[in-house]
């Protein structure tokens, strides 16, 4: 009878314990490419950089077979305040500004700008550092123009759009897309910290009345000497 309770123990002991090794199993985390704007400072026209990291083990990478690596990707970023940027535009940048695109598009509206690239693999393979380190590689950058009176200290703030970001292999392949709602990758914001008010624009000098009175009599003279 003692042997039998003890038996009886131990299988209770193990049952209790095997759950919560398939909660820690299941806690751990796949690994997740990332696509991080970066941070910057300045006081007039300022470029932020905008990197992908191809992890090694995520659906898409250099670690992966041909046909499922990361060659095409759309990301949006928005940012404010608006009343902060003048202008903003973005563009392929570092290991893709050499790349010969099949499609590509840069749309913006009011607050936001996106850059949508794709690359065939067979000719403009995107040459990742695989497992590089935090932030990865530059594809892309953020040229900003701070607007005119923007005071010092102000931080225009750059968030990526989780809806409408994403990475995919040359095809688009739902198999192996990579977004924030599958858990494939990682969306990291950035920042550009104001530190300087950009210049506002001279205005142009208007002419007071006796000037311009001197203006129109000086111009006078000169047309009668062209006469004479």
């Amino acid at each position: 009878m003692k042997n039998m309770s003890r038996i009886a123990l131990l299988i209770a002991a193990i049952a209790a314990v095997l759950p919560a090794h398939r909660v820690a199993a299941q806690a751990v985390p796949s690994p997740q490419d990332i696509i991080t704007v970066g941070t910057a400072s300045g006081s007039s026209v300022v470029d932020v950089p905008v990197y992908i990291r191809d992890t090694s083990g995520s659906p898409l990478g250099l670690d992966q077979p041909p046909g499922s690596r990361i060659q095409s990707y759309s990301i949006k970023v928005d940012y404010a305040p608006t009343t902060a940027v003048q202008s903003i535009t973005f563009s392929r940048a570092g290991i893709t500004s050499g790349l010969t695109p099949t499609f590509e598009v840069t749309p913006s509206s009011p607050g936001s700008v996106s850059l949508l690239d794709q690359f065939p693999e067979a000719t403009n393979l995107i040459p990742f550092t695989l497992d590089a380190i935090p932030p990865g590689n530059q594809i892309g950058v953020l040229h900003v123009t701070i607007a005119p009176g923007t005071l010092p200290g102000t931080v225009i703030n750059f968030t990526l759009d989780a809806a409408l970001t994403q990475l995919s292999d040359e095809g688009g392949s739902p198999t192996t897309l990579e977004t924030t709602g599958n858990a494939r990758l990682l969306l990291v914001n950035g920042s550009l910290t104001v530190t300087a008010a950009p210049a506002v624009p001279d205005a142009i000098p208007t002419l007071g009345t006796w000037a311009l009175l001197l203006l129109a009599a000086t111009l006078a003279v000169i047309a009668l000497r062209v006469r004479l």
